[in-house]
């Protein structure tokens, strides 16, 4: 039986929040949906504040909505590890780490950095979830995994920072493309070429397309995908394709493919983050996998610095 340590109007309020409806919570809580609705009216009464705007497609958070629900996830996870130590269950859940990234770390270099840690804490049960951008943020957010590994422009409420590196967009290109032959190559040098994009919301594609607009250029991408780490093994010919420096390593050290540097400013914001949810401490073992992970991305930024000496690049630590 499931037993949450949460007053009944939170306990009401998160599955509103996390369902975006209140007979999808209704039923999910096996109440009735006007016991949730009058839950929730005592909840908004007694703190003072609408926590929701209720709308035609279902319930969408307000702000002092969104701030409570990371606070009571947060509690609400702690609960449940409470819980489930009373249980005996505390051995077993211990030995979890939940990670979840988006899709260009999942193709290589989230594996390696897993199967590494396994050699060392065999007895660990590893959880990867693989997502976009907004919903790797949102499950850490809600405390559904104990970290997210990401790249972000800008601070996110409700998360804390255990790592940030630069991560700006390279242009990946063929290892004898001409464009190959430059240290750095500009936003107007690359879309005279085809273009291997990703989707709208990868943050790669939002920069670049930023840096069009502020310079008035246009391109029509010759192959776009929401999944960026399929672009890389079509790259053939004059292509070039978006990524940065971690996704594309492996084909660059083999002498693959060739990645540059943009010069635009707009495309060197970028950052890779490794996150959790703000207040939470985490277990012994989350801590121990922090460590492997953050370790795994300094040792490619020091890779890569030995390469860009060898080839008489600078030395900045990128990723």
């Amino acid at each position: 039986m499931n037993v949450s340590l949460l007053s009944l109007p939170l306990r009401y309020f998160l599955e509103v929040a996390r369902t975006g409806s209140v007979n999808q919570a209704a039923q999910r809580l096996h109440v009735a949906a006007s016991a949730v609705s009058r839950q929730l009216g005592k909840l908004e009464d007694s703190l003072g504040v609408v926590l929701f705007e209720r709308q035609a497609r279902g319930m969408a958070l307000t702000e002092a909505g969104a701030r409570l629900m990371a606070h009571a996830s947060a509690h609400d996870a702690q609960a449940l590890e409470l819980v489930e130590q009373l249980h005996g269950l505390s051995a077993q859940e211990a030995l979890r780490v939940r990670v979840a990234c988006t899709e260009g770390f999942a193709a290589s270099f989230m594996p390696l950095v897993m199967s590494s840690f396994r050699q060392v804490a065999p007895q660990v049960r590893l959880q990867l979830q693989v997502a976009l951008p907004q919903e790797v943020s949102a499950l850490v957010a809600r405390g559904e995994v104990d970290l997210a590994l990401k790249y972000s422009v800008a601070p996110e409420k409700g998360l804390q920072v255990l790592h940030s590196a630069i991560a700006p967009i390279y242009a990946i290109m063929p290892a004898q493309h001409p464009l190959a032959r430059q240290r750095s190559v500009s936003v107007a040098d690359v879309v005279r070429y085809p273009l291997l994009i990703g989707a709208s919301g990868i943050t790669g594609r939002q920069l670049f397309d930023l840096s069009c607009a502020v310079q008035g250029l246009r391109y029509v991408p010759a192959v776009e995908s929401n999944f960026s780490s399929a672009l890389l093994p079509l790259l053939s010919g004059q292509d070039v394709a978006l990524a940065s420096y971690l996704t594309a390593a492996r084909w660059v050290e083999a002498g693959l493919l060739a990645a540059r540097p943009f010069e635009e400013v707009q495309l060197q914001q970028r950052r890779l983050q490794v996150l959790a949810v703000e207040g939470r401490e985490p277990s012994a073992l989350v801590r121990q996998f922090t460590q492997a992970l953050v370790s795994a991305i300094e040792q490619y930024g020091k890779r890569k610095v030995g390469r860009r000496k060898a080839t008489g690049g600078p030395a900045a630590v990128v990723l």
